[in-house]
C-alpha cells in the first residue's frame, strides 16, 4: 500500500508519504507555496514503484486528501493533475470516513478532526482525547466502543494573539512560548503567559470533563503545529503524535480497502 497522504488545514498542508504502509516522510508547506507543493508532490509520486505488469507508465498508489479547506482542495487537485497526471481521492466523499459519528450534525465536522480521532483509537482502542493544537484547537473524545462523540473548539495561539491586539489600542502581537515565569514583568510577558496559561488549563479542564462523563480518565494525545509549545507542562498527556491528521488520512484508506474486500 503506497500513499501520499495529504492534510489540507487552514494555515499549512501537510504532505506524507507511506511506502508499503510504513511513514517515509511528512513535510508541513505553507499553502500559499504552490511550487514548494508541487515539487514535494513530485519528488513523492516518483518515490512510488511502478505497479507489476504494467508498461511502466503506471505507479502503483494513491493520492489521498483530507481538507478543511475548499479552495486548497481544488488548488492541490489541479497541482496534481498538472504536474502528476492523476487525481486524488477525498476523505469522507470518495473515501469513507474511517469512525462512526455521534453527533447531531457529522457532515459539518471537520475530516481533520474524525481522521485524527480514527488514528488515535485504532493505536490505544480505548476511550482517547486527541487535543490538535493549530489555528483553532480542537479536543475531541472518542468513547471507548471508538465511537466519535464530540468536541470542543477555540482560537489557537496565533488567532487569540491577532484578535487581542487588533481589538486594543496598545497591546503587541505576541508569538506563544513557554513562560520562564508564571507571570509576566512586561506587556509582551504578561500575554504570553496569559493564552499560553489559557490554552494549558482549558485543556486540563476539558479532559477531567470528559473523564466525569465516561467514568474514567482517558488516554490523552496531542497533535498539531504548537502542541510541543505546552505537552512539557501537561503531565497528564499519554502521547504527543506530530502529524497525526496525517496517519489518520493513510489509516481512513487503508481502512476503506480493507472493507472492500
Amino acid at each position: 500500500m503506497n500513499i501520499i497522504a495529504i492534510d489540507i488545514g487552514n494555515t499549512n498542508i501537510a504532505i506524507g508519504l507511506f511506502l508499503k504502509g510504513e511513514e517515509d516522510f511528512v513535510k508541513s508547506i505553507s499553502g500559499n507555496s504552490e511550487a514548494e507543493l508541487a515539487k514535494c508532490l513530485k519528488s513523492a509520486w516518483e518515490k512510488i514503484p511502478f505497479a507489476k505488469g504494467k508498461d511502466k507508465k503506471d505507479r502503483d498508489g494513491e493520492i489521498v486528501v483530507g481538507s478543511v479547506k475548499p479552495a486548497w482542495t481544488s488548488l492541490v487537485r489541479q497541482i496534481v493533475k498538472d504536474t502528476l497526471k492523476e487525481g486524488i481521492l477525498l476523505v469522507g466523499k470518495d473515501i469513507p470516513l474511517p469512525i462512526d459519528l455521534s453527533v447531531e450534525e457529522p457532515d459539518k465536522v471537520g475530516v481533520d478532526r474524525v481522521v485524527a480521532a480514527a488514528a488515535a483509537y485504532a493505536i490505544v482502542e480505548d476511550a482517547v482525547v486527541v487535543a490538535d493544537f493549530g489555528t483553532a484547537v480542537t479536543i475531541d473524545l472518542v468513547d471507548e466502543r471508538g465511537i466519535f462523540a464530540g468536541g470542543v473548539i477555540f482560537p489557537g495561539f496565533d488567532i487569540s494573539a491577532e484578535t487581542l491586539k487588533r481589538n486594543t489600542s496598545l497591546l503587541p502581537k505576541v508569538k506563544v512560548t513557554r513562560p520562564e515565569s508564571p507571570y509576566g514583568t512586561n506587556t509582551t510577558e504578561a500575554i504570553n503567559c496569559g493564552l499560553y496559561y489559557s490554552a494549558v488549563g482549558a485543556l486540563h479542564e476539558v479532559v477531567r470533563r470528559y473523564a466525569e462523563k465516561i467514568g474514567k480518565w482517558p488516554h490523552t494525545v496531542i497533535t498539531g503545529s504548537a502542541a510541543k509549545v505546552i505537552s512539557d507542562d501537561c503531565d497528564f498527556i499519554d502521547s504527543h503524535v506530530p502529524h497525526l491528521v496525517v496517519k489518520g488520512i493513510a489509516l481512513a484508506y487503508r481502512k476503506s480497502l480493507e472493507e472492500k474486500v
